[in-house]
């Protein structure tokens, strides 16, 4: 009887690891770089003071990667959802993990390559084991996954922050043409910011596809359906720009691009399908610093093309 119940404790353990959700159901696109940014896709933009460290590199994007970056933070694009067979499941990683620690630990003991499972109490030191490693990868993905600077400074909008007409840096990565931002177009992106992430909230793709591109709607689609894969929902309410401005801005054949750093508040808060809160304070604020990409046709309006967490 003993042994049963330790069993069952030790399963239900590993499967509330599991599905327990994550950082990454937090706001649209977050603790993830991805999306397209023409030539400058695989280049770092220049920093800003409203981030003035370095944007994370692409972890996703369809841009092929043609030639070699000048960027010295630039990676190869992560691969799309479901092309491995393990997928992106931390789960899937550390089951595979323990099985793989198992049986190499077995063949150093000379008991085979399933000696490792066999041993150490059976199939409860294998459940145990398997735990083991998931809440250790756990760990390590919690203490270098991104997390967002405190705020600094009192509030500010675009216009406060950079002069009306300023040209936008040209740098990096092939873009030739730097092009005048706005105080329009620096409305357009707050409009966007708050639009993108109130249809985040709602799982309103269809409302999605008018503020972002195809490329972009196609994460968000991907970040809904494991939400509801694992019964939870992320809610992002009373979205608040503190601060932002202009990190580059250029003209390439038939597009144009705005890179942009912004430092928002807002309250951050996923569910359950009970309605009960299992990550985020529906009380307290949180805040974010990312980099957002906007891109138009010449004399068209702006949409989202990329999203880059700061470090």
């Amino acid at each position: 009887m003993f042994r049963r119940t330790a069993i069952i404790t030790a399963a239900a353990l590993v499967f509330a690891i599991a599905v327990a959700p994550v950082d990454a159901f937090a706001r649209a696109g977050s603790s993830t770089s991805m999306g397209s940014r023409g030539s400058n896709t695989y280049s770092a933009p220049p920093s800003t003071s409203t981030a003035p460290g370095y944007a994370a590199p692409m972890q996703r994007s369809m841009t092929p990667q043609t030639a070699p970056s000048t960027s010295p933070y630039a990676t190869a694009p992560r691969p799309a959802f479901g092309s491995s067979i393990f997928g992106r499941s931390p789960f899937m990683s550390g089951l595979m993990g323990g099985l793989l620690g198992a049986g190499i630990g077995g063949m150093l003991f000379g008991g085979g390559m399933f000696h490792g499972i066999t041993g150490f109490g059976g199939f409860l030191g294998f459940l145990l084991q398997i735990f083991l490693v998931v809440w250790i990868g756990r760990m390590l993905w919690n203490l270098f996954a991104n997390r967002s600077p405190a705020m600094a400074g009192g509030p500010a909008d675009y216009t406060r922050t950079m002069a009306p007409g300023a040209p936008g840096g040209g740098g990096g990565g092939g873009s030739t043409n730097a092009i005048n931002v706005t105080p329009a177009d620096f409305h357009a992106f707050e409009d966007l910011l708050h639009g993108v992430q109130a249809a985040w909230s709602a799982h309103d793709l269809r409302s999605l596809g008018q503020m972002a591109s195809p490329e972009m709607v196609s994460y968000f689609s991907e970040q809904m359906s494991e939400q509801t894969s694992r019964g939870v929902i992320n809610t992002v309410a009373d979205v608040h720009l503190e601060q932002g401005d202009l990190s580059e801005a250029w003209a390439e054949p038939g597009r144009e691009y705005a890179t942009v750093a912004m430092r928002f508040s807002m309250i951050d808060v996923t569910r359950d399908s009970t309605g009960r809160v299992v990550d985020g304070n529906p009380t307290q604020r949180t805040q974010a610093t990312e980099l957002w990409t906007f891109l138009r046709a010449p004399g068209g309006r702006w949409v989202l093309s990329a999203i880059q967490q700061t470090r």
